[in-house]
């Protein structure tokens, strides 16, 4: 175990004091990162397919790769049309790059089969649970992916969790040390107030990227400290290497 995973599992604090402290935690990611105001960018299938592309790299070679993608291809039924091979040159950036174009090509053959204009958009008029069944037959997408279509192009009030989010929601006490991220999706879910969710998600993985890091988290200068039960853990190993050059 590295130094800077909580060495200790911090009482995870009940639904009923975990909203109000959610809130608490959102208006100061606000203060420091800004509130954030849902837009669709893109049409579900898009998501879908640039959120597979998101799997396992940055998120700007994910975003080389989708425009890479759609400036070969500009239609989803060219890409449809096209070979692996040609599909997987074109998102190589992304890595993984014939994993993923296997999956793409996928998706779209069922897709561009049932629905011959090979556009999801008519998912906006499905209830959730419904377009959770759908997607997640779909070989390579699971939780995190059919969340974020949901968040993002469709607007509901699903709470994805990457890495990010599930570090931060453990060093704060939101998740039990031991929750992987299929039960973290449930349980953030069930907590996270609707009308946070989508500033909540993009805050909360801004400051996993920038403040609480996977190592080297600047503890002290942390926005969030006096509502981590982490912080006095993770900072412990800071104070030790200043002490130990003075």
């Amino acid at each position: 175990m590295s130094r800077y995973e909580v060495k200790f599992s911090p009482r995870v604090i009940s639904r009923q004091r975990k909203v109000p402290k959610i809130r608490r935690i959102a208006d100061l990611l606000e203060e420091v990162y800004g509130p954030k105001r849902w837009e669709r960018k893109v049409d579900p299938l898009s998501q879908l397919i640039k959120t597979i592309l998101s799997q396992n790299t940055t998120d700007s070679n994910s975003l080389r790769a989708f425009q890479n993608l759609r400036e070969r291809f500009p239609t989803w039924l060219q890409v449809h049309n096209a070979s692996v091979q040609d599909v997987a040159k074109a998102i190589r950036s992304g890595g993984l790059a014939q994993i993923k174009a296997r999956r793409i090509k996928e998706i779209l053959v069922q897709i561009c089969h049932q629905y011959a204009d090979c556009d999801l958009s008519f998912l906006s008029g499905w209830p959730t649970w419904r377009i959770r069944d759908f997607l997640a037959q779909f070989t390579g997408v699971g939780e995190k992916t059919i969340a974020c279509v949901l968040l993002f192009s469709l607007g509901r009030p699903v709470m994805p969790v990457d890495t990010h989010v599930l570090r931060v929601s453990k060093r704060l006490g939101l998740l039990p040390q031991e929750a992987n991220a299929s039960r973290a999706h449930h349980l953030l879910q069930a907590v996270v107030p609707a009308n946070l969710v989508y500033s909540f998600h993009l805050n909360l993985i801004q400051h996993g990227r920038t403040t609480c890091k996977a190592r080297n988290p600047s503890c002290k200068g942390c926005s969030l400290r006096r509502l981590c039960p982490a912080y006095p853990i993770l900072l412990a190993p800071h104070d030790q290497r200043e002490d130990a050059t003075r």
